[in-house]
């Protein structure tokens, strides 16, 4: 019998492309070696060209929960003022780091499937005077992305004073996303839109954040200190903590593909693809849980069509079984749907892959479908992006 490839299609990890993966596998070296040195210090660099960073970028073993506490230790001192805004399980999981930091903590809480407005945090921060806000750019339990870029413009406007943490986890390199916004930290790892094997925590840190932390005294932590770091990522001959070698030689090649596809490209591409992916899900009947403007491009999360009685766990097991592996909804959501990572270096041959395993798990499943019709949507989609990019570009 032959086994069926599993595309992983969760939010993370997403599928990684074979350059990708070939970097991974390679000969290990010794971290003080002059070529590895070179391409470490080469990706920090365009990393920080990327994001548009006039500070410090960091690249470090870890995960991106580490990546958030990274950024709280090193800008906050205990007895300061936090703004945490929450539309979800992990704008959650921020609100509990920033507690333990001792951190004086109010919480704007949206509710689930909508997201944090302008106009909401500005009457928030109006109350009291706030050192740091912490910002959610992609929810991963709803897959709600917030108007970050409207947000930071108000922030600027209006509390230029206040240090700006962006949680982009699920979202930096898939949702358009710049330091230069006014984001004094944006945050991330590398097994999301980067399309990296998990285990890289990435940080990008504006000069006032480099700043704030040469300003406080010596921080309870040492693994995540910026100053500790910071020697490394200008030299990385000089050793603090041991560099995961063949993990920065997979994100310079992730790199290399961001920038041979382009970073606004990459952007819209996301943009695109989500919407098209959504009309083909939603001819199924699934509903998609974040209201229609605040859709993020890089992953979804869908309910099971009200008529349908389907079994959860069966139904991702059976499509699992069909080729895709998708990851379970958290805390509220648990049991009533299922999350879909749609970011990345996924091509269009993976995008049609998985919704025809989507069709086939229905089927198995009971859920009476169209055959077809929801791959045609998709592939429709598809061939009009296509031309219509092609017809934009010439």
């Amino acid at each position: 019998m032959i086994k069926t490839p599993k595309l992983v299609m969760t939010p993370g990890p997403t599928p990684v492309a074979r350059s990708i993966q070939d970097q991974t596998a390679r000969e290990t070296v010794a971290f003080g070696d002059a070529g590895f040195v070179g391409d470490y210090k080469e990706v920090v660099a365009e990393l920080k060209g990327i994001l548009r960073c006039n500070g410090e970028c960091f690249i470090i073993a870890g995960s991106g929960t580490l990546a958030m506490e990274m950024a709280v230790s090193n800008v906050t001192r205990q007895g300061d003022n936090a703004l945490v805004c929450t539309h979800g399980f992990f704008g959650d999981r921020y609100t509990e780091i920033v507690q333990r930091k001792r951190l004086n903590t109010d919480i704007l809480k949206v509710k689930w499937g909508s997201a944090p407005t302008p106009e909401l945090i500005d009457k928030e921060l109006s109350k009291k005077n706030y050192n740091i806000i912490t910002i959610t750019h992609v929810e991963t339990s709803t897959g709600v992305v917030a108007p970050l870029k409207e947000i930071c413009s108000m922030l600027k406007s209006n509390y230029p004073e206040v240090m700006v943490i962006v949680d982009g986890v699920a979202a930096t390199g898939g949702a358009e996303s710049y330091m230069d916004w006014g984001i004094d930290i944006l945050l991330t790892c590398s097994q999301k839109c980067f399309g990296v094997a998990p285990g890289l925590a990435i940080l990008w840190a504006s000069e006032r954040a480099v700043q704030a932390r040469k300003s406080l005294p010596p921080i309870p932590e040492s693994y995540i200190d910026f100053e500790k770091w910071i020697p490394v990522m200008n030299d990385p001959y000089k050793y603090w903590g041991a560099p995961p070698v063949n993990l920065i030689w997979a994100m310079k090649e992730s790199v290399r593909i961001i920038k041979e596809e382009g970073i606004t490209e990459r952007y819209d591409r996301h943009k695109r693809q989500a919407v098209i992916f959504d009309a083909a899900m939603e001819s199924m009947g699934f509903l998609n849980v974040a209201e229609t403007i605040y859709r993020a491009p890089t992953l979804s999360v869908y309910f099971y069509p009200g008529e349908s009685n389907i079994s959860d766990v069966y139904f991702r097991s059976i499509l699992a079984k069909e080729g895709v592996q998708a990851a379970a909804c958290l805390a509220e959501y648990a049991g009533k749907g299922f999350r879909l990572g749609h970011m990345g270096n996924i091509d269009k041959h993976t995008l049609v892959s998985a919704i025809a395993a989507v069709e086939r798990a229905c089927f198995r499943c009971g859920h009476k479908i169209e055959f077809g019709k929801a791959v045609g949507i998709l592939q429709e989609g598809l061939i009009k992006e296509h031309y219509e990019k092609n017809y934009e570009e010439n």
